[in-house]
């Protein structure tokens, strides 16, 4: 574990969406670390036929509140780059399976 890089973590949810974990950069005797900027975290879900897909994002924001009004729009984004990840993932497997 890196001494310089220790964050506390605490986790926001509203029970529907997803959550927010807010990672506030803290130095090794646990005081906030105030040469680094807080980070705000998201973790979703989403259902494919395949099963559940997690995401996890980060949402640039200043506080709680800003990060919790962005969250939609963050969640639709990686929703979207997740797909498009799957998509090339097929993609890829299609183009070597017909290399065989």
């Amino acid at each position: 574990m890196d001494p310089a890089s220790l964050y506390r973590e605490e986790v926001f949810t509203d029970r529907k969406a997803g959550i927010i974990r807010v990672m506030t950069p803290v130095k090794t005797d646990g005081t906030f670390d105030t040469s680094r900027k807080i980070l705000y975290v998201s973790e979703a879900q989403i259902v494919t036929p395949a099963g559940v897909l997690p995401l996890a994002f980060e949402i640039a924001a200043a506080t709680l509140a800003e990060a919790a009004a962005k969250f939609g729009d963050q969640a639709k984004a990686a929703v979207q780059q997740a797909l498009d990840d799957l998509q090339e993932l097929r993609r890829q497997a299609a183009s070597g399976a017909s290399f065989a």
